[in-house]
């Protein structure tokens, strides 16, 4: 059995089945990625170009955005390009790297999606006081605090993982590199010093998901007050894109993490992945796009020909 020092290389999960069913999986892959690229392309560009959107709010999405692009770039591309190659190889360093950016733009996009819960709190429930507690400069702070926070999560979860002896050979049972598989590989107690950072996380990721769950329960109950249906209807229009995206994003995390053992299977552990980790990006800026007309109206003057619907 192989120590870290001798490991030159990973072995990722190889899409099973034949010749054709790898080339089926390119190209699902590939137009997952291009929608994705484009979704999210026009979602910079539109709030990027047009002055009446420069508000916290599509500030944040556009930050959001930027996590979508970041995070499929870093998985998908490597294995389009190990199946349409027929290989399975990464390097150790490509695989570290990966692993990072990873962790990076996901954690980030989690961190958005908490600030961006504050901003519909605010926007809601203190309407009077959103210029003075979403300012310019406090959006530039919580975002800049959100990538920050999402650096030193990466490279803490990075280096640790990557400074423990593996042992266990280098195949891993995941089509990119993941904390969770690398683990798998580490000698038989050394994996506990990354077993506690990890806990530490998920007991920050739980504050997180408090905070979201207690700004929507101030939401609603603020929301319920207004007098008018359309008042009503347009304080849940200007919510739902966010708790829509905040629910897929937690629900396919929650799941490929916590699922229990009896389900579990190479297929089951394979879909619930992609589900998580390559789905989102493609689905989010749709989520957001057709729910609202400020970004349909600008998408119609940049796109000529474009219909609104």
């Amino acid at each position: 059995m192989a120590n870290s020092s001798s490991i030159t290389h990973f072995l990722l999960l190889p899409f099973p089945g034949t010749r054709q069913l790898q080339l089926l999986h390119f190209c699902l892959f590939l137009a997952i990625y291009l929608t994705a690229l484009l979704g999210n392309g026009l979602i910079i560009t539109t709030i990027a170009w047009d002055h009446h959107l420069h508000t916290p709010m599509y500030f944040f999405l556009l930050n959001l955005a930027l996590t979508d692009l970041g995070a499929i770039s870093t998985t998908v591309p490597k294995s389009m390009d190990n199946s349409l190659r027929n290989i399975r190889d990464i390097s150790y360093s490509g695989c570290a790297a990966q692993l990072f950016f990873f962790l990076f733009f996901m954690s980030a996009e989690y961190f958005l999606l908490t600030t961006m819960s504050y901003d519909r709190y605010v926007a809601i429930c203190r309407p009077l006081h959103y210029e003075t507690l979403l300012g310019s400069r406090v959006c530039l702070h919580l975002a800049a605090a959100a990538w920050t926070c999402g650096a030193l999560y990466a490279l803490l979860h990075t280096a640790n993982t990557f400074s423990l002896p593996l042992c266990q050979g280098n195949a891993l049972e995941q089509f990119f590199c993941e904390v969770a598989e690398i683990l798998k590989l580490s000698c038989s107690t050394s994996y506990l010093r990354e077993l506690w950072l990890l806990v530490a996380s998920g007991c920050f990721v739980f504050v997180c998901f408090v905070f979201i769950v207690v700004s929507y329960v101030q939401i609603f109950r603020a929301v319920l007050r207004i007098p008018s249906q359309q008042g009503r209807h347009k304080a849940f229009a200007t919510c739902l894109p966010h708790l829509a995206v905040v629910s897929l994003f937690v629900s396919t995390g929650i799941f490929a993490y916590l699922k229990p053992p009896s389900i579990s299977s190479p297929f089951l552990d394979l879909v619930v992945s992609v589900l998580y980790s390559v789905v989102p990006p493609a689905v989010n800026p749709l989520i957001y796009s057709l729910r609202n007309q400020e970004i349909k109206d600008v998408l119609s003057k940049l796109i000529p020909g474009c219909s609104q619907k």
